[in-house]
Parts: C-alpha cells; structure tokens; sequence
C-alpha cells in the first residue's frame, strides 16, 4: 500500500467522537438535550441555545420528522402533554414558513392536495 493509499484510508474514518450514533443513542442524547433546555427556559434563560445552534437543531428536527412522517404515516409531532403552548407553536410555524419563502396560502393548498 503507498503512503497516499494510507493517507485516504486514515482519512476516510472519522474520529470516534464524528462517528455515527446507533439510534438509541442519539434518541437519548436528544432527550436529555430537550430537558436541558426546557429546563434552562424554565429558569428564564432565553438565551442557551446560539442563533447557530438552533438553526440546526430546527433543521434536523423538520428533516427527521418529515422523512418519519413519508416513512411510516402522520404523527403528532408534540406529545399530548407537552408544554408547548399554542402561541410557541404559530411562532415557530409562522419562522418556518418564511424561512422556506411560503404563505400560509401555499400551504392551505398543500394540504388540500395530499390530504395532509
């Protein structure tokens, strides 16, 4: 093997902290993420999360969600109990819609087609 062949194969393996979570794992790291949130919200600070981070998180989420969805049927993406208020739901909706550059419009005619 030439040194640039070792060089592509050392290359190619992420470091274990970059390697892919079994599923459990990286459902229970999302767990306890969400409650260190919650909990830091409950005590007044708005602030934890950088603009950056929960970019991300929202867009993982969306993602994950909407492939869920495709994949095994409609879901309610919050849990019954959840303390999600109705007002933290239309703001979130509302930021992803002109995030995407939709009208509520467009998404009424959405659902109206596939139902959903």
């Amino acid at each position: 093997m030439s040194s640039r062949e070792g060089d592509a194969a050392t290359a190619a393996a992420p470091p274990p902290e970059l390697a892919p979570a079994a599923a459990g794992d990286l459902s229970a790291a999302a767990e306890r993420v969400a409650a260190d949130i919650g909990r830091a919200l409950a005590e007044g600070r708005a602030d934890v999360l950088t603009d950056e981070a929960i970019q991300a998180l929202m867009a993982a989420v969306c993602r994950s969600y909407a492939a869920r969805v495709e994949a095994t049927g409609d879901f309610p993406p919050l849990a019954a109990r959840s303390l999600v208020s109705s007002t933290d739901v239309m703001v979130t909706a509302s930021g992803l819609l002109k995030s995407a550059n939709l009208a509520v419009f467009e998404l009424g005619m959405w659902q109206s087609w596939t139902g959903r």
